[in-house]
Parts: structure tokens; C-alpha cells; sequence
């Protein structure tokens, strides 16, 4: 597929995120205009000599990536390799989160242009012909299964109309893939104001009663989930529900 077409607005922000990162790794990597020739086979190769140390500053962050005052930046090659190399692991998961929100963004814009293009249905059963046919398309693109494709449609859906703090986070790539799917999760069955109670207190330092300690970001999607939880039970207890795992069928809430 090379087709060239107007992409939303919304989508151009994601793909400026996406690239943002791709520079930023490739300033690590010393791809820029200081870094070795890469068309140069000699330097490629002493670049995959590990035990060259004077290649480590090849794999060195801008300053503005890594920091000018770091301690000991510059006087420890195999530091600066190890301290370039976790620079490069952060910015990878920066660069997979805005990548998540690029796919989200586009499958919301394809859910809303394939809506556009179908003919009224005429009865429930063609409304749901045209949305198994909806889901169809995005399954074969991404080759996943029609459930996870049906499940990325609903996400994109609740994530682009009604979480802004949690879609802005994502596109920022200030949390995972994973901790916005939790969102999404927690806030179901919410009225809009909850929802926007619950994210808020995640993901809004300013709102009232935001939660202290570590960014939502910085938790462990496992124990993210569980203070996510908490919350929406302590303030919403008629929402409260049970989760039922079954072997091979995967995890049910029963309201």
C-alpha cells in the first residue's frame, strides 16, 4: 500500500511524536552529523567491536538528551556505553508508547472514514455485517486476530473521544501502551465525569486530591492497575466488580 492521502491532523501530531523519538535515538546512536560515516564498512566494523571502548562515544545522548552536568560524562568510556545504552532503552519506550498512540490515532480516523463510506444500514443485522467488516480490514492490515483487532477499535474509540489527559499522555509518551489500556478499563461504565475524576487524579498533578508519589507512568502497569482500581472502587463502589479468570478463555468482569 502506497497511496498518498490527506492523513487527520491528529494523526500528522502523532507521526511528529513518533519522529521527535526516532531523532533522539538516532542522536544516541551518533547517526547525526558528528557520528562515523555508516556508509563506511570500516566503521561499521570498528563500531561492532565491543571492545573498542573509543567507539563508546558513538552512543552518546546531546546534551539535551542526557544531561550537560551528568557526573563522571566523559571520563569513563564504558560508563558513558552503559549510561548511552539506558539512555537509548528510555527512549525506546517513549518511542513504542507515541508509536501505540499513532496506531490508535489511525484506527480511530479508519473507524470514523469506513462509518462514513457504508450505506445506511437498513436493519441491525447490516449495522453489524458492516462492523464485522469494519473489524475485518483492521485484523488482515495489522494480521492479528478479529478479537484483538475489535478490541484496538474500542480502545482507539474510548481513548480519542473521551480521555484526553490519558490520549496525552500516551502521544507524549509519558506512559505505556499498557497504562492506557488500564485506563480505559478502569473508566468503563463511568459516566464522563467519573472518568475524567479518575484520570485526572493519575494524570493531572493540578487537580484536586492528585495522587502523590511516583507519575503513573513510573508504576509498574501491575501495580498501576491496582491503585487505579482501588481508587474507582473507594469512589464509585456501585461500579465495583468482580474479575473471574478462566484457563484459556481469559478474564471476565461481571458488574
Amino acid at each position: 500500500m502506497r497511496s498518498r492521502v490527506a492523513w487527520s491532523g491528529d494523526s500528522g501530531v502523532a507521526v511528529e511524536a513518533v519522529a521527535a523519538s526516532v531523532a533522539v535515538l538516532a542522536a544516541l546512536l551518533g547517526s547525526g552529523s558528528e557520528g562515523p560515516d555508516r556508509s563506511d564498512p570500516a566503521a561499521a566494523d570498528a563500531r561492532r567491536d565491543a571492545n573498542d571502548l573509543g567507539d563508546a562515544g558513538a552512543l552518546r545522548g546531546s546534551d539535551a538528551v542526557r544531561g550537560a552536568g551528568r557526573p563522571g560524562a566523559g571520563g569513563d568510556p564504558l560508563r558513558d556505553l552503559a549510561d548511552g545504552l539506558l539512555d537509548g532503552l528510555a527512549e525506546v519506550a517513549r518511542l513504542e508508547a507515541r508509536t501505540a498512540a499513532l496506531k490508535v490515532q489511525l484506527a480511530a480516523d479508519y473507524a470514523r472514514a469506513a462509518r462514513f463510506l457504508a450505506p445506511p444500514a437498513g436493519s441491525v443485522r447490516d449495522r453489524a455485517v458492516q462492523e464485522m467488516a469494519l473489524v475485518a480490514e483492521v485484523a488482515c492490515v495489522l494480521t492479528v486476530s478479529e478479537r484483538t483487532a475489535g478490541a484496538l477499535l474500542s480502545e482507539a474509540r474510548a481513548l480519542t473521544t473521551g480521555l484526553p489527559l490519558t490520549w496525552a499522555a500516551l502521544r507524549a509518551g509519558t506512559i505505556s501502551w499498557q497504562h492506557a489500556r488500564i485506563l480505559v478499563e478502569e473508566t468503563s461504565g463511568l459516566d464522563s465525569a467519573g472518568a475524567a475524576s479518575l484520570e485526572g487524579h493519575f494524570l493531572d498533578p493540578a487537580a484536586p486530591g492528585a495522587a502523590r508519589g511516583c507519575a503513573a507512568g513510573e508504576l509498574v502497569p501491575s501495580r498501576f492497575r491496582a491503585k487505579a482500581r482501588t481508587w474507582r472502587e473507594r469512589h464509585h463502589p456501585e461500579r465495583a466488580c468482580q474479575v473471574v479468570c478462566v484457563s484459556g478463555a481469559g478474564c471476565h468482569r461481571f458488574r
